[in-house]
């Protein structure tokens, strides 16, 4: 059976990392321009650099949860393909192997003149000065508002395939990723584990609420799908 797992920040949110989208919409009291967008990097890179670092630097201090561990072990009985907005590796860490990031990927950095010039980073720091081969400023790895979100038509083809959908941890407001679930066939089943049921409509007849946190849902979810 194909499963397609839409993840969010609620899924690392447990794990210790800050949904850090504040209730003001300020990340670490930042403006989301100012630190995750083209025009911010362009006037102040050295802050836009520093934000990342600190997220890198939290990211290497926490642990997957259960619902990381729950997702991966899922692949020992489905064929499984993990579709996040997250940009952490606690997918990954879990034993994961078959990931999508939408939003990039906090360890990693690119090239600012070519691309396709991707580095894994082994350390949390990302400094003025360090250069791709060639020779301009590398920069964080991540989809910043106003850019093209490359990893999302890939994601459409496994959301269409799918026998099964499974959302956590994400409220699914944030386009393009919002709209990823209105590719579900109709006959395939849609499990929402949320605290709170998602401001965002759905197939009603096809789709199951599990009001739980993370951690708890995926658990209720993953044993359902392997009985």
């Amino acid at each position: 059976m194909k499963i397609a797992v839409l993840s969010g920040a609620g899924i690392s949110a447990e794990s210790g990392i800050a949904t850090f989208r504040g209730a003001d919409g300020l990340w670490e009291g930042h403006r989301i321009e100012e630190v995750a967008s083209p025009e911010g990097w362009a006037a102040n890179p050295d802050l836009v650099l520093d934000f990342y670092n600190q997220r890198r630097k939290q990211a290497l201090e926490v642990e997957p949860n259960a619902a990381h561990y729950g997702i991966a072990a899922l692949e020992q009985h489905h064929e499984v393909t993990v579709i996040t907005q997250n940009v952490d590796n606690l997918h990954e860490r879990a034993g994961s192997t078959n990931i999508i990031h939408l939003h990039g990927e906090l360890f990693k950095s690119r090239s600012t003149v070519d691309e396709s010039l991707v580095y894994e980073m082994d350390h949390w720091e990302l400094k003025k000065g360090d250069l791709c081969e060639k020779g301009s400023q590398l920069r964080p790895h991540i989809v910043w508002f106003g850019e093209m979100v490359p990893m999302i038509e890939p994601s459409v083809e496994v959301i269409m395939q799918a026998d099964v959908v499974i959302v956590v941890g994400t409220s699914m407001v944030v386009y393009p990723a919002a709209g990823l679930v209105d590719y579900a066939r109709p006959d395939a089943p849609i499990y929402v584990v949320n605290p709170e049921v998602p401001n965002f409509e759905f197939r009603p007849a096809m789709v199951h609420y599990v009001q739980k946190r993370a951690t708890e849902g995926v658990k209720e979810v993953v044993e359902l799908l392997v009985s």
